[in-house]
């Protein structure tokens, strides 16, 4: 087994695929890899298992996955389809401990707002949610993987994009929403083994990478391999792959890589 195994929990935009109503050729495929839930990331290490993110598709990615453990969830950022499978990690929180929540203080706000009763401190009893907020400020660890922020632009929102490193070596980038990657950022993820961008559709959108945009990052950061995430119905999976260079994979739900 490798140092990281990380499994695509959902690699679908903010309505996933298929949209409720919608008869296109990717709604109505049968290839399993068209379906594409909420984007959520999990990784598992030697030493402890967390989660990127946590949408309203949480419950259902955990049951088809079969994750039975989460030490810790990290967030990107607070949008819907991010974090409202929230109350969700109640399956994960320790009977006598507090489940880490590590989000910027933008993030945890909008999470205490829109949870008041996981973080009010009145729901001592087995079976709920407890969390332990804790504010991203810089890099933080979690068992021997070193997580280090970046802030990403994706309209509005405060939004970040991390980088897993360990034994000073870089495993994974993983940026799902944001409409580029800061060159400030460039020097740090440089030759990554594995990146993971946001790549929409084909046409361009206001605050999400599009297929050329996220092509144009990849070819200047030269990860070992990339990976898209975050698609809409406008991306068939197999027409699109065949059409992406080497070195470039469309994600799809339930991907497992080891590292």
């Amino acid at each position: 087994m490798g140092e990281l195994t990380m499994t695509f929990l959902g690699t679908g935009t903010s309505q996933g695929v298929p949209m409720i109503g919608c008869e296109c050729a990717v709604c109505l495929s049968e290839d399993p890899r068209d379906k594409r839930s909420r984007a959520s990331l999990y990784i598992e290490s030697p030493e402890c298992a967390w989660v990127i993110d946590t949408g309203p598709d949480f419950r259902g990615q955990c049951l088809r996955e079969n994750v039975r453990r989460v030490d810790a969830v990290v967030y990107t950022h607070s949008h819907s389809d991010h974090m409202m499978g929230f109350d969700d990690l109640r399956s994960f929180c320790p009977r006598d401990g507090k489940l880490p929540v590590y989000a910027s203080r933008e993030t945890m706000d909008d999470l205490q707002r829109a949870f008041q009763f996981a973080f009010n401190g009145k729901n001592h009893f087995p079976g709920y949610l407890r969390p332990d907020p804790r504010i991203i400020s810089g890099s933080f660890q979690l068992g021997e993987t070193e997580i280090t922020p970046f802030t990403v632009p994706h309209g509005r929102a405060h939004v970040f994009g991390y980088l897993l490193s360990r034994n000073g070596e870089r495993l994974v980038a993983y940026f799902s929403d944001c409409k580029t990657i800061p060159e400030g950022c460039w020097d740090q993820i440089a030759g990554v083994r594995h990146l993971i961008v946001d790549a929409l559709r084909y046409q361009p959108h206001p605050t999400h990478m599009n297929v050329s945009e996220a092509l144009e990052i990849i070819g200047r950061l030269q990860p070992g391999q990339a990976w898209f995430t975050h698609l809409c119905h406008d991306l068939a999976h197999a027409e699109t792959q065949s059409q992406l260079p080497e070195g470039v994979q469309i994600a799809y739900d339930g991907l497992k890589i080891q590292i």
